[in-house]
Order: structure tokens, then C-alpha cells, then sequence
């Protein structure tokens, strides 16, 4: 049988609870979800790589179970349709907040669209209670000694104390 593959990028750092919202939700859409953790190198990350690809799967893990959606963890710092097309994915999941995400992300699909029409795009408006969840904002929280909990998992938590 012909699975179909998503494919949902981004930082993730933090991972927080609007990741997983879309997430839960691209799970009802695919067999397997690449979810593919980028990397800028002009950007201060608040985990390191390797911490966010563990916690990522860590969260994860019981959603794949409970949804019997395979789980995929990729690494990628060029385009992302190179990064999509190389693992196979045929849709590429996108979590949309708000009107500034909608606009950005249409200029996105467009130019996309263009360097890989065999990619669709799929939006995912994010449910009403964590629409305002911004993995930016939880950073800027964070570095401010502001309490995140209610915007990001248990498990990011835990990991921001240790660390």
C-alpha cells in the first residue's frame, strides 16, 4: 500500500503546544509525518539540536501510537523542498496562527510551487487555544525568566531546568 508522507518543517525551539496541535491534526491526514528540524546558523537556539530531535521524539512517541502514524526525524539546513522531496513526503503540513502567518506562507507556496509543483501544501489553522502560541514569544518568556508552562510540554520544561 502507498503511504502517504507529509512533511512538517521548522525550528522547533522550543517545541511548544501549537506544534502540537498540527501535528495531532497532520496525523489525521498522513501515514507518516517527516518532521524536519531546521537549522539557521545566525540564530541563538535555546536547546541545541540534538536536544530538541530528543524531545521531539519523546512527545511524540504516544501520538504516533495513539494516531498509528509513523514518525520520521530529519535534519535540514537548504530548501526545504529539496528536504521534502528527499524524504519522500508528498504534502508539506504548515500551521497557520493568523493573518501574518496566512500572508507569508502564501508567498511561500507560491515560490515553492514553482521549484516543486509535484509538493502540495496543506494549511492547518491552529485550534483556538493555542493560537497565540508563538515559539519566538516563548523564547523571549523564557530569557525574560517568565513561567512558559502553559505554552510548551511537560518534557520542554523539565529540559529548560536542567539545562
Amino acid at each position: 500500500m502507498t503511504r502517504l508522507v507529509g512533511f512538517y518543517p521548522g525550528s522547533f525551539d522550543p517545541l511548544t503546544n501549537g506544534h502540537l496541535d498540527v501535528i495531532e491534526r497532520a496525523c489525521k491526514l498522513v501515514d507518516k509525518l517527516v518532521i524536519a528540524v531546521g537549522t539557521h546558523h545566525a540564530k541563538r537556539p535555546m536547546f541545541s539540536h540534538e536536544d530538541r530531535l530528543s524531545l521531539l521524539r519523546a512527545v511524540l512517541e504516544p501520538i504516533g501510537k495513539r494516531t498509528e502514524t509513523e514518525f520520521a526525524y530529519i535534519d535540514f539546513s537548504g530548501l526545504m523542498v529539496n528536504a521534502a522531496r528527499a524524504a519522500g513526503a508528498r504534502l508539506v503540513i504548515r500551521g497557520l496562527r493568523d493573518t501574518t502567518d496566512y500572508n507569508y506562507e502564501m508567498q511561500m507556496v507560491g515560490m515553492n510551487a514553482q521549484m516543486a509543483p509535484d509538493l502540495q501544501t496543506v494549511f492547518l489553522p491552529s485550534s483556538p487555544p493555542v493560537r497565540h502560541i508563538s515559539a519566538t514569544l516563548v523564547r523571549q518568556i523564557a530569557d525574560l525568566g517568565g513561567d512558559i508552562s502553559a505554552f510548551v510540554p511537560p518534557l520542554v520544561i523539565k529540559a529548560l531546568n536542567k539545562a
